[in-house]
């Protein structure tokens, strides 16, 4: 992964300083609250229910061990020893003191780490598969770009004060996108064209939110070394045309569909015209240069190691369905990618106590180079595992609260931490998680269903991406109580979808009979192997809405 370098370091340096005075002059009254607020922001703190929360950048996803240790003892010397892992590969504490925060950065940044621009109306945290670099179906490794674009966009000051937040995701298996780029300001898919040469295809205006969209393309083949300068163009056309007189019609995807996908391409295709031979655009020698900082690590010859594991999962059952549910195909003979699973019934979405930060970090140093991932589905990833360690570490998953073997099943909630934290919520998302997963604890019957995606909000800011679960749920408010909306069909895959709201919103209360009866339409009218949505989409809504509202 990406190792800073001396003007990084100084960087992070100074903006911890810089924040540290500022922090300084506005506990003091120098600052006023709205003088404050975007300086705050654009360090990653936010003002929350109950208390600060600080959210702090994971680039694409990448964590060392020794980073992971660092926020252990940060949660647990100025939190309540745990953190929430964020659907935007973040870490966020929910309860640091505002005077605390400047020495919480000055920890992080020993560290390599920061929370720079994780909010505010800047280019935020630029995210990508988990994945990357390891599956075998992808046509390059997409973390160089990752990190082109981070080095590029951070502290740019021309996009430092967009209309609005905005969010870049690159994706590069053929097969799959578990990056949601379709539903992401700027989608990067890199493909190669006729002739073999790597570039990518464009998608812009995608999004959640209060007006839910999916990402068309602008562009189909964009060559590599012209990456910088497009993405520039596109942001100089968003910043001159975007609408900064209304904050919900700020986003790039309202321009996109006000100018059609056409009329916006052809602006900025005005607008790269000047800029496409700047010294911006990207070298073969700046490129190799970040490539060199994402090399294989010293893999072994394990050619036997498969003859094993295959004795193995034969002779324990539990095993077997872990390795089925909860690890992939590595492109190394003899290697296996490990999703750890922060999903337990009882335990919110995506929390992790400062002990099992400690312990994941255990588990990277043993089992995957030193190195853990953080995926938008709010679980961690170990890249690197031996197949013939598989088992030992699965023994030891179960007591760190790890080894639950629902990997993209119904009680594998994406969920933000709604109105238990957020001030922005208009209902509670944990709780419903819970009763959710209570409900379906049975192993057995959630492979029957196959892979569903149940996706949690508390609001319409879309924290929890409920519009692209194959089932959705939005809370909302009706008179000061907590009600919740539920929509069906959504994707965030090459196929992506905006889920449709299947009807009036229920109570709370009503939530796990309301997921009850949807699941039944699905297993009483599904063909073999036909997934949630492909049901869905052959049978459509009508028949979920007779059968939950009968």
């Amino acid at each position: 992964m990406y190792v800073y370098d001396r003007h990084d370091r100084q960087m992070a340096v100074e903006r911890v300083a810089q924040f540290r005075d500022q922090t300084r002059r506005a506990l003091d009254g120098e600052l006023t609250e709205d003088e404050f607020l975007p300086l705050r922001l654009q360090n990653g703190l936010y003002i929350q229910r109950h208390a600060p929360m600080l959210r702090i950048c994971i680039p694409y996803g990448m964590l060392r061990s020794a980073q992971l240790r660092r926020l252990a003892r940060i949660t647990r010397d100025y939190d309540k020893s745990y953190a929430h892992f964020t659907t935007r590969q973040n870490v966020q504490l929910n309860w640091p003191a505002l005077e605390s925060v400047p020495d919480i950065l000055a920890e992080l940044a020993e560290v390599e780490m920061h929370a720079n621009q994780t909010s505010g109306n800047c280019i935020r945290n630029t995210t990508t598969d988990q994945f990357a670099g390891v599956q075998a179906d992808e046509v390059t490794d997409p973390r160089p770009y990752c990190e082109i674009i981070r080095q590029w966009s951070t502290f740019h000051p021309e996009f430092a004060y967009l209309p609005r937040k905005f969010k870049v995701a690159v994706n590069a298996s053929e097969k799959t996108d578990r990056a949601a780029i379709r539903v992401h300001d700027i989608g990067l898919q890199i493909v190669r064209n006729q002739a073999g040469e790597l570039g990518f295809r464009v998608h812009v205006g995608g999004g959640l939110g209060r007006t839910p969209m999916v990402a068309p393309v602008i562009r189909e083949f964009l060559p590599e070394l012209d990456l910088l300068t497009y993405l520039e163009a596109i942001l100089r056309t968003y910043n001159r045309y975007g609408r900064r007189d209304n904050k919900f019609k700020a986003r790039i995807k309202i321009l996109v569909k006000a100018l059609t996908p056409e009329g916006f391409a052809e602006k900025v295709e005005a607008e790269w015209a000047h800029i496409k031979d700047s010294p911006s655009r990207l070298t073969p020698e700046a490129i190799a240069r970040i490539q060199a900082h994402f090399t294989e690590p010293d893999y072994a010859d394990l050619d036997n190691a498969t003859e094993l594991l295959a004795r193995q999962r034969f002779e324990q059952r539990d095993f077997d369905l872990w390795l089925r549910h909860n690890v992939d195909v590595h492109k190394k003979p003899g290697y296996a990618i490990v999703s750890l699973t922060l999903k337990k019934t009882g335990t919110p979405p995506g929390d992790v106590t400062d002990q099992q930060l400690e312990q994941i970090a255990d588990l990277a140093d043993e089992y995957s180079f030193g190195e853990a991932r953080v995926t938008h589905h709010q679980n961690v990833v170990l890249a690197d595992v031996r197949q013939d360690r598989l088992l030992e570490l699965w023994q030891q998953l179960g007591p760190m609260g790890f080894g639950t073997a629902n990997l993209n099943t119904l009680t594998d909630i994406i969920c933000c931490p709604g109105g238990d934290f957020c001030a922005l919520a208009n209902a509670k998302s944990i709780p419903i998680a819970d009763a959710i997963q209570q409900r379906f604890d049975d192993l057995d019957f959630l492979y029957d269903l196959g892979n569903i995606n149940l996706n949690i909000s508390g609001c319409m800011n879309a924290c929890g991406h409920h519009h692209v679960g194959s089932i959705g749920v939005l809370g909302v408010d009706k008179k000061g109580q907590e009600f919740y909306q539920v929509s069906l069909g959504g994707s965030s895959q090459h196929d992506a979808s905006i889920g449709k709201i299947l009807g009036p919103s229920f109570a709370g209360a009503e939530m796990p009979d309301v997921i009850s009866k949807i699941v039944d339409v699905y297993v009483n009218t599904r063909t073999e192997e036909e997934s949630f949505v492909d049901t869905y989409r052959r049978i459509g809504i009508q028949p979920f809405k007779e059968r939950v509202y009968a």
